[in-house]
């Protein structure tokens, strides 16, 4: 079993968003049931995202121009692959992921009963919070009914970006991490290369500030390309040469 005294890593992608920044960080630093380290991934943003960051006690690494969520995520599983992390979690700078669920959402991979955790807004008899637009939730919907039929496993949330991995997804995807919308893509990868997902309730906020930067889900391009990305992924053969020992 995983050490109580694993090093963890929270990795927060942030372009524009220094209304919600520091209310984000002033949360996890709150905890007092985790206490991990935290990166802040400055995505090229133009406001004082990487400022607001620093002065509220995260370390900060600034891309030098926007690369997308993808990849702001996967700079961040690079900097816990080259440190030794034992687990990083995903939480996004706009407020939406309520950091009390960290100790629930980290639980399953400490525990090595998942090799990732996905936290879910919308599993069975859950209290009900924000929930998105009802456009997004029927692309959430076909995203479900996607990766169950192409890897068998269901999963209620497959865009949620509230994640923990242990140290043999943080390899994987150090090396090799979707980058437009990649969170369904993602689940896709890690079932390819024999990882066991869980997903636990959560309930999330709306965002506290900034604009989203899933700008086209409304629209057929977020689902086709999507779709797209994850069907040619499935025809690749393994061909990563990943080290999933320590």
């Amino acid at each position: 079993m995983t050490s109580p005294a694993s090093r963890i890593l929270i990795i927060i992608p942030a372009f524009n968003e220094q209304a919600s920044i520091h209310n984000t960080l002033k949360e996890i630093w709150a905890l007092t049931s985790v206490k991990p380290d935290v990166i802040v991934i400055d995505d090229g943003s133009t406001d004082a995202t990487a400022q607001e960051a620093r002065s509220s006690g995260a370390h900060v690494i600034s891309l030098p121009f926007n690369l997308g969520i993808g990849g702001a995520v996967q700079t961040g599983f690079q900097f816990a692959c080259q440190r030794g992390y034992d687990i990083a979690v995903q939480v996004d700078g706009d407020g939406q992921h309520d950091v009390s669920y960290l100790k629930a959402i980290i639980a399953p991979v400490l525990n090595e009963d998942a090799d990732m955790s996905i936290g879910s807004r919308f599993m069975p008899q859950q209290v009900k919070g924000y929930r998105s637009s009802f456009t997004r939730r029927l692309g959430i919907g076909f995203f479900v009914h996607l990766i169950g039929l192409l890897t068998g496993c269901h999963i209620y949330d497959p865009t949620s970006g509230f994640r923990a991995y242990n140290k043999k997804m943080i390899k994987l995807f150090a090396k090799n991490y979707p980058h437009d919308f990649p969170e369904p893509e993602a689940i896709v990868l890690a079932r390819k290369f024999g990882a066991t997902i869980k997903e636990l309730p959560v309930v999330m906020r709306r965002r506290q500030g900034g604009a989203s930067s899933i700008r086209y889900f409304k629209s057929m391009y977020y689902m086709m390309k999507v779709t797209l990305a994850i069907l040619l992924d499935m025809l690749k053969t393994r061909r990563l040469a990943v080290d999933y020992g320590d």
